[in-house]
């Protein structure tokens, strides 16, 4: 379905991203020069600059459209669901990961590995595999942004470019894509950052737009017709407890196929035993989390703060502007979509019979469905704009961590280590557009966000995980034992990618695989590591004297306190912990009570926004007071 946007739509549309890539170009020259400027501004941006930088990269259109139909089908519940990247791991950052990464002042997650491991075979080894699985990562985000983009602006776009629907949408996507990829390029961070500040404010106005629609448009008694009982509850049992069926069976005629939609996803999703789902993403959202950043775009926000404090407290700043806004976004699209979006639905469906075609809810297909319909003009091009913005900071964000890693970590590392500055930059140029072409060819493959949400989340990170736990808390890891489990995990990631049941057709579940790959990583490392030569004692105490874990690195303060006895170790684990379930806690009590003012659930949104005030206090005196740069 296409529409013919009024021209003060158009002019909205066209203005943004002219304006975006113009002022992407004029702060290019900010990032020319050296390696440090193009990749991390030179150290010089302040935390609140990035974390608003670091918040409009992660609020994505893809990710934006699954979280609606998360929240369509879940209910309330869903604010669990993405703890499958896992979400709260922006809590373990702030708390204290954030400031062990930032002390080493490496230029990438790759450099970071050198420094954890020397420059051994092993240490090599690691190096590479690192880096390897950061360019499958910048691939697939990217090809992830791919997915939605091309969808969303194609619905609105007055001219086909392709009878089949689903070329249409590709092709609008390599255009966005093309435009994207000029400015990211060109100007490094600071085009990337700058850029970002501008898209979250747009992002902002349209937030509050969608939910202002939604608030005055659908009554509590029109909602609660729509959903069944305990979909606006958090609290969950065995089983997921929402009868989609009887609304099925009591609503009106038109409507019956949002039930039946819902109920197909929780069968197909295997949701309905929510309490098996939560525990086993817990179990690998808690170890994702005590991994720290992978070696994306979050890693490169990190990386470029002017000091360890102001890195925790770009993670703590994200939390705060990112979630409630965009989930009044989200909420509000959900609310319109349950009551209205009904015959709609019908309407494709009795097409769908009448061509002999099956029918299946397109829940992706609801974020362009409201804009489309409830956007006035001169609103409607603010929205597209912001959501054009939601696509080019991820994209964006992602793209700029590829160049990083071939340039730094592998060309100036491996191939040429006394090139000029000039050349490395332009060369970073050429590797970010290569990248760009990749990861639209990918994209062009594929044709569900979840599915790639899905790999992502349980089979990439899954295979990450592991290897990037125990380097930071056991000081025996060495560098083989880390390339192996690593190693092993992307083997199976790609596995998991490309494997099909060759009788029912469907693909590996990566959540209930994740505790046998776990075991089997874990195995991998432990083994690796102890038949192999440890890490360079003089590595380790450089590392553990800088960065300063807690965990087991006992022979290695025994080595240090040989030479420097006034070194200490760090105690804070417990107080560590405690902030980080009080983080969780604060983290979803913000995201839930966005959803309980939309949904006008008036006491619950009250409590639940007590709940963030009185964290929030605690993390006062228990987290923010007890920040510092240097380890004692």
């Amino acid at each position: 379905m296409t529409t013919s946007l009024h021209w003060i739509d158009i002019a909205i549309v066209a203005g943004y991203v002219l304006l975006t890539i113009g002022l992407g170009f004029w702060v290019a020259k900010l990032s020319s020069g050296s390696l440090s400027n193009y990749f991390l501004a030179g150290n010089k941006l302040p935390w609140w600059v990035l974390g608003l930088s670091n918040a409009s990269g992660m609020f994505d259109v893809s990710g934006t459209m699954w979280m609606v139909g998360l929240l369509v089908v879940y209910g309330l519940k869903s604010v669990f669901i993405p703890w499958l990247w896992p979400v709260f791991n922006q809590i373990f950052l702030m708390m204290f990961l954030a400031i062990w990464l930032r002390r080493s002042g490496k230029l990438t997650g790759a450099e970071w590995i050198t420094f954890r491991f020397g420059d051994g075979f092993g240490a090599r080894a690691s190096h590479l595999i690192n880096v390897v699985f950061a360019l499958i990562m910048v691939v697939g985000m990217l090809a992830f942004g791919f997915l939605g983009i091309g969808k969303l602006v194609a619905e609105f776009s007055p001219w086909k470019l392709a009878a089949d629907p689903v070329l249409n949408d590709k092709l609008y996507g390599l255009i966005v894509v093309g435009l994207t990829t000029l400015y990211s390029v060109k100007g490094g961070m600071y085009s990337v950052v700058m850029t970002e500040i501008l898209q979250f404010f747009i992002k902002l106005i349209v937030c509050i737009a969608i939910a202002w629609l939604a608030f005055t448009l659908v009554s509590p008694e029109a909602l609660k017709a729509a959903i069944p009982a305990g979909w606006s509850n958090l609290a969950f049992g065995w089983n997921l407890d929402l009868d989609w069926a009887r609304v099925a069976e009591t609503a009106k005629p038109e409507n019956k196929v949002v039930a039946t939609s819902a109920i197909d996803t929780i069968a197909k999703e295997g949701h309905s035993y929510f309490a098996i789902f939560m525990g086993l993403m817990v179990f690998q959202g808690f170890f994702k989390a005590m991994a720290g950043p992978a070696p994306n775009y979050d890693m490169q926000r990190l990386l470029s703060a002017k000091s360890p404090i102001e890195a925790a407290k770009i993670s703590g700043f994200v939390n705060l502007v990112l979630l409630f806004p965009r989930y009044l976004m989200i909420a509000g699209m959900a609310v319109l979509a349950l009551v209205f979006i009904g015959p709609h639905w019908s309407q494709l469906q009795a097409s769908a019979a009448a061509a002999g075609k099956p029918f299946a809810a397109d829940f992706d297909a609801i974020l362009p469905w409201v804009v489309h319909n409830y956007m006035p003009p001169g609103l409607l091009g603010i929205a597209l704009a912001g959501l054009l913005s939601a696509f080019m900071a991820t994209y964006s964000a992602s793209l700029n961590a590829a160049p990083a890693y071939v340039v730094n970590d592998v060309y100036r590392k491996y191939i040429k280590p006394d090139a000029d500055q000039t050349s490395l930059v332009r060369l970073s140029y050429l590797t970010s557009f290569l990248f760009a072409v990749i990861a639209a060819f990918i994209g062009w493959q594929l044709n569900s966000i979840n599915d790639v949400v899905t790999w992502i989340t349980t089979g990439l990170y899954g295979g990450y995980t592991v290897a990037n736990v125990v380097k930071w808390y056991w000081w025996r890891l060495n560098g083989t034992g880390y390339a192996a489990s690593m190693g092993l995990g992307v083997i199976v990631a790609m596995g998991m990618a490309v494997y099909k049941d060759p009788v029912t057709g469907a693909g590996v579940d990566g959540l209930a695989a994740f505790p046998w790959l776990f075991a089997a990583c874990l195995a991998v490392a432990v083994i690796g590591s102890l038949i192999t030569k440890p890490t360079d004692m003089e590595t380790l105490k450089a590392f553990y004297k800088k960065t300063r874990p807690w965990g087991f690195w006992g022979p290695v303060l025994k080595a240090l306190r040989e030479d420097e006895p006034e070194v200490q170790p760090n105690r804070d684990f417990g107080r560590d912990m405690f902030n980080c379930l009080v983080g969780v806690v604060w983290q979803t009590a913000l995201t839930a009570s966005a959803i309980f003012l939309m949904i006008r659930e008036m006491d619950k949104f009250w409590m639940t926004l007590a709940v963030v005030v009185a964290c929030s206090v605690v993390m006062k005196f228990t987290w923010w007071d007890r920040l510092r740069d240097e380890p004692a």
